[in-house]
């Protein structure tokens, strides 16, 4: 399921939401959603550790507005001037008691936009820590959530030691995408696409290396999947 490509409004339908909001948290009570981006321009400083198997995110700033003419310079909201938290705020909070053990660690769906109306799911992640560190000009959240595996069916409760798994770096998304053109190499297909290893991870092949991926539509990584099995 992780690594397939996605429109926003697909993104969308499948959340049930429109996700204007690059951070949110708890949808239907079973786990959240953030959007992220590592691009150059990309408005927060979103990145990836330990291989691709570590995302660290940047909260969210202060809304744009007549009190506040430079998001940038003003310190991330925890909470609202009502008290109440704001997203920083609720993700901050659920990270602290699932580090202190008094939650399970909440599952959040990441997707990442690769490029202009191009989304990648990168997949079920844990919000496993969060803090507050300085940048240049003010005060900022950082969150840390670990990639997994097995962990799409939301119906059932998170696994204690899950297994972790390895994002396919966003250059190499970027490669593969402008190589394959766009197409399931497969059949051409244009919709449905999935970022396969050529040789699964699982069984020694590289994220790191656009060599071994290949865009394929979802009929024929399925038809991959079975032969591997």
């Amino acid at each position: 399921m992780a690594d397939n490509v996605l429109s926003y409004i697909e993104m969308c339908r499948r959340e049930g939401t429109s996700l204007q909001a690059g951070m949110n948290f708890g949808l239907g009570g079973s786990h959240s959603v953030i959007l992220m981006s590592v691009r150059p321009n990309a408005p927060y400083r979103d990145r990836l550790e330990d291989g691709g198997t570590t995302l660290i995110y940047e909260g969210h700033d202060e809304p744009k507005g007549s009190a506040v003419s430079n998001p940038k310079v003003v310190d991330q909201p925890g909470t609202y001037p009502s008290g109440t938290p704001t997203q920083n705020g609720r993700f901050h909070r659920a990270a602290q008691e699932a580090k202190t053990g008094a939650r399970a660690p909440e599952r959040v769906r990441v997707y990442e936009k690769i490029r202009t109306g191009i989304w990648s799911y990168n997949g079920i992640f844990l919000l496993v820590d969060s803090w507050q560190e300085d940048d240049e000009y003010r005060r900022v959240f950082k969150f840390k959530l670990m990639a997994v595996e097995g962990e799409e069916d939301l119906s059932i409760p998170a696994v204690l030691n899950p297994t972790r798994r390895r994002v396919i770096p966003t250059a190499v998304k970027l490669e593969v995408w402008k190589r394959d053109s766009g197409k399931c190499v497969m059949c051409g297909a244009t919709d449905e696409l999935h970022f396969d290893h050529d040789l699964p991870w699982a069984k020694g092949g590289t994220s790191l290396a656009a060599s071994n991926v290949q865009l394929l539509c979802a009929r024929h990584n399925i038809a991959k999947r079975d032969r591997i099995r």
